[in-house]
């Protein structure tokens, strides 16, 4: 059945698509200079065998998760492992016996002030630990939240933080340690000719940051554009089976793991003023996800976790930066001869998934770098529960 899209749903879209870019033309120049002077700081820690510790609270939970993952297994080829540890399963605890003075800790929370985040902060800095906390503080200098929503509060964060873990390598490079650039290099091409003073690299590095993100603010501009009245549609299917009692059940790997998770958090535990979802993470659990890859195979991961948790009537929803994930391909159409509404949000030209049409609805950030998907994707699932929330009303 095709499910009717009011025109001021499309019109909703596109002025939260238009709040965002707002936001980041305003709020990421102002915190540039300072993004690259901890990135430096940070640069000399890692040299020096500090580590990263993230944790997070609530939703925020999966920003920790991703920072593990972005500076332990990197995306850009030949870049070095860096150790980083999402501790917000026990903050306090994790904290007070893992936390050094040679350490770097991120700490996330919501737009305003939370307690449990000060708590956190007053710890590191007893311990000399260097603390970016969001918000808070980026080092020694202080970081106010660019807005009290909470979806766009995160998206900037994340925007932050990828920045932090692109331009890391920057300054291995800069200090002479023997880190080559190499696939990053077209990110960066004041490093081509060597001759970079560390001022100059530091300015560099905060202009770089600023490009990052008008990249972004592009990114949302062609997809709004191209997909607002997709995106409804999409909104417009899924609420059609929540209504009728059916849950989302959200996956994918890596990066797209923790932005699985976040989508679910902010069903089950949406800001205030959105009525809450049910919904499932095939992300979430990592003694399924590894007996299972253990056992049967990394293919079957998500799969075996659909037999087991999905119903006919539910909502499948896919995240991927490639398209290409073998274990998604075959979950969705696993879910699909089971009866569920299969949705994609997927990077690059949609890949296997928008080539084989293997979800009833695909979403597509064209683009080819994986940082900027992601964040955008943020954007698009954000936006995604705004409209469902706009639905009930």
């Amino acid at each position: 059945m095709t499910v009717a899209i009011p025109a001021d749903l499309i019109e909703f879209a596109n002025e939260q698509f238009a709040r965002r870019n707002r936001l980041s033309r305003e709020f990421i120049p102002l915190q540039s200079a300072a993004l690259a002077a901890v990135c430096r700081e940070m640069s000399i820690r890692f040299q020096a065998g500090g580590r990263l510790l993230a944790c997070g609270f609530d939703a925020y939970v999966s920003d920790a998760q991703h920072v593990s993952v972005e500076f332990v297994h990197p995306v850009i080829v030949g870049k070095r492992a860096l150790p980083a540890l999402d501790l917000s399963l026990a903050p306090a605890a994790m904290l007070s016996a893992l936390a050094g003075p040679g350490d770097i800790a991120m700490v996330f929370g919501p737009p305003g002030s939370d307690p449990r985040c000060e708590q956190l902060a007053n710890l590191l800095r007893s311990r000399g630990t260097l603390l970016l906390q969001w918000p808070g503080s980026l080092g020694e200098s202080p970081l106010s939240a660019a807005t009290d929503d909470p979806f766009i509060h995160q998206e900037l964060t994340e925007i932050m933080y990828h920045t932090l873990w692109e331009t890391v390598h920057v300054f291995f490079e800069q200090q002479g340690r023997g880190e080559d650039v190499g696939a990053a290099a077209f990110l960066y091409p004041f490093l081509g000719d060597g001759e970079s003073s560390p001022e100059a690299t530091m300015a560099d590095v905060a202009r770089s940051i600023c490009q990052k993100a008008r990249d972004d603010e592009a990114l949302r501009s062609a997809f709004v554009r191209d997909q607002a009245t997709a995106l409804a549609a999409a909104a417009g299917a899924i609420h059609e089976r929540i209504t009728a009692g059916g849950a989302i059940l959200a996956f994918g790997n890596g990066g797209s793991a923790t932005d699985a998770n976040d989508f679910v958090l902010d069903c089950v535990a949406p800001p205030p003023g959105i009525k809450p979802i049910p919904a499932i993470s095939l992300a979430l659990e990592p003694a399924n996800l590894t007996a299972i890859a253990n056992d049967v195979g990394v293919e079957l991961i998500f799969l075996r976790q659909l037999i087991a948790n999905g119903r006919a009537g539910d909502v499948l929803l896919a995240i991927s930066t490639s398209g290409k994930s073998k274990n998604l391909a075959n979950t969705l159409q696993e879910a699909r001869r089971r009866g569920l509404l299969t949705v994609a949000l997927v990077g690059y030209d949609g890949g296997d998934i928008a080539r084989q049409a293997l979800a009833d609805h695909t979403l597509i950030v064209h683009c080819d770098y994986i940082p900027r998907i992601q964040e955008v994707q943020a954007s698009v699932y954000h936006v995604l529960c705004r409209l469902l929330s706009a639905l009930d009303r």
